[in-house]
């Protein structure tokens, strides 16, 4: 017998369903009843609905048929399913917690000397997946340390993809920071309800949660109509090969829900890519001042807390000028940039350096609205105060130096591409970014890398086109010799309709009581590599999202609310008659 669900369509911008069509399906002020007489759950499921069933009298026929061994249909199983999601936030909260805790103790950050699939904490990060599958009851398989694959069996030949990644960006430890405490990226520090270290919400908090998701569905012996396949990425921070790897040697699902981006769902992702500037190395005299170290964030993909930048020179008089210099500039600099954003510049004079450090505020490199880009304003801030238009340089002309005038030339405070002339936005997609971010010295030359990410309007080749040929203009003005490799991925959109993602839409709108409609995002995941994928969750709507940020954090209730909704989705994705 197969389980019927009542289903409408959803265009973009509209809402989920008409009142009327989820009327018999538990909704937030219900649940949040249920949940605050709960205040000790239950030993066990059964006796949670027997409960449940007693304070709201309309699942006493579901929870009669549950008991009973029935086969439950429509409404009855989706509610069941959604007292199954609170009773396993109610109880597995410690375990998720713990879980979490061990997997960001594992530094899944890539070494560019060791390929992922031998390092040892993904080696590490696998077993402990495995460990959990085998106590949970489920399937796993290990493909050749690229995907960790954990399978929950249903009864049909169907199954439906889960995606997610256990590998993480790089930190810069100095930044974690709080409230004045030096915090460990790889230790989750609990302070309040947030939870800092590194992957935190990207992605290691939704593998713990959808494991203990899966862990809960078995255990009611609720049905499912097809399997359920967890697929755990390696690489995904890093291009994805590890997915590409495992589409070459197994089939993937027909239809895939990821869990790296934002509630309600995600059907159109804008395109990744990276503009990477190489200078060669200039020999310069040691006793006079010269720029001799620069950085930013640690990765391309993030937007950094702090920017710093040396200079050095052995003539100690020549030096104090600049330090002059740039102490005069420093108050009239943040004075006057404050309206792009709010940062400070930290000055430290020795005999033979100066260290100049900017503070901006930490994003995830597709969203840099959401910080103050220390990079373009370290720039600016040691071009206008040390290099002139007119007059004598303070510094010497090195790649250091070029990079500056680069940063200030080609992007400058602006993030949407307008100093290349390359500014265009998408009505659903939103604008293309462009934020300068990694500064990398090595193998004689110095890079500068931008974070792209491109909506629905142009093709990869468009654009990369039009901002090569924008640099190259830039370049040949200011006779600053520049070489670019550029990498440009391209946008996706996906069909937002079909029972699949109005289920998904009324799960999100009746757990938490927030609109629920499909969204884009500026992120990219690797659900373009996936057949039918959208994203959903982990980050709710109206708020930062911390991913890459210097300081990574989940907070608990958001945690929960995945805990709540990731179970319910199991049961009733699992349980559609037709996905699409």
């Amino acid at each position: 017998m197969k389980t019927v669900f009542r289903h409408t369509a959803i265009a973009l911008g509209i809402a989920l369903a008409a009142a009327g069509a989820q009327a018999q399906l538990l909704q937030k002020p219900a649940l949040d009843a249920i949940a605050a007489e709960a205040v000790k759950a239950p030993a066990t499921f059964a006796q949670f609905l027997q409960n449940a069933a007693k304070q709201d009298t309309r699942l006493a026929p579901a929870v009669q048929r549950y008991t009973q061994g029935e086969l439950l249909q429509g409404d009855d199983l989706a509610n069941v399913a959604r007292l199954l999601g609170l009773y396993t936030r109610l109880t597995q909260e410690h375990q998720v917690l713990s879980s979490i805790s061990q997997m960001v103790a594992l530094p899944t950050v890539r070494d560019p000397k060791v390929p992922p699939h031998e390092s040892p904490a993904i080696i590490d990060f696998g077993r402990m997946v495995e460990k959990m599958a085998q106590d949970f009851g489920l399937q796993y398989r290990n493909v050749d340390n690229r995907i960790f694959e954990v399978t929950l069996p249903g009864k049909g030949t169907e199954e439906f993809g889960i995606l997610t990644h256990a590998d993480v960006v790089p930190v810069v430890p100095a930044e974690w920071v709080v409230d004045g405490q030096q915090l460990d990226p790889f230790k989750v520090t609990r302070v309040g309800d947030k939870l800092y270290g590194r992957g935190t919400i990207d992605d290691k908090g939704s593998i713990a949660t959808v494991l203990y998701a899966m862990k809960a569905v078995k255990q009611s012996q609720l049905p499912l109509q097809r399997s359920i396949r967890l697929m755990i990425e390696t690489t995904e921070e890093t291009g994805g090969d590890a997915m590409k790897y495992y589409r070459d040697k197994t089939k993937l699902p027909d239809y895939n829900i990821v869990l790296d981006s934002k509630y309600p769902a995600v059907v159109a992702e804008k395109g990744t890519g990276a503009i990477k500037a190489s200078f060669a190395d200039v020999k310069t005299d040691p006793q006079q001042p010269a720029i001799t170290a620069m950085a930013g964030a640690a990765s391309a993909n993030a937007i950094a807390q702090t920017a710093t930048a040396t200079i050095e020179a052995g003539n100690a008089a020549a030096l104090a000028a600049v330090a002059q210099k740039l102490q005069a500039a420093k108050e009239g600099f943040v004075a006057s940039n404050q309206q792009f954003g709010k940062f400070s510049v930290d000055l430290v004079s020795s005999a033979n350096k100066i260290d100049i450090k900017v503070t901006g505020t930490s994003a995830h490199g597709s969203r840099p609205e959401e910080g103050v880009n220390p990079v373009p304003r370290l720039a600016l801030l040691l071009q206008s105060a040390l290099m002139p238009a007119q007059g004598q340089p303070l510094v010497q002309q090195n790649q250091y130096s070029e990079a500056v005038r680069y940063i200030n030339g080609v992007f400058g405070m602006d993030y949407f591409g307008k100093g290349l002339n390359v500014a265009y936005a998408d009505d659903f997609m939103g604008p293309l970014t462009i934020s300068p971010n990694l500064i990398k010295p090595g193998n004689g030359q110095l890079e500068v890398t931008a974070n792209a990410r491109m909506p629905r309007g142009k093709s990869p080749e468009q654009l990369k086109a039009e901002v090569e040929k924008g640099i190259a203009n830039w370049s040949a003005a200011t006779k600053v010799p520049v070489k670019i490799d550029y990498s440009q991925g391209n946008w996706m959109a996906r069909d937002p309709k079909g029972a699949w993602l109005s289920t998904l839409l009324n799960i999100f709108g009746d757990t938490t009581g927030l609109d629920a409609k499909p969204v884009p995002t500026a992120g990219s995941t690797t659900a373009k590599l996936m057949p039918n994928a959208i994203n959903f969750g982990p980050a709710m709507p109206g708020k930062k999202y911390t991913a890459h940020n210097a300081l990574e954090y989940k907070e608990v209730p958001d945690l929960q609310a995945d805990m709540q909704m990731f179970t319910e989705m199991l049961v009733r994705i699992g349980n559609l008659q037709q996905m699409q």
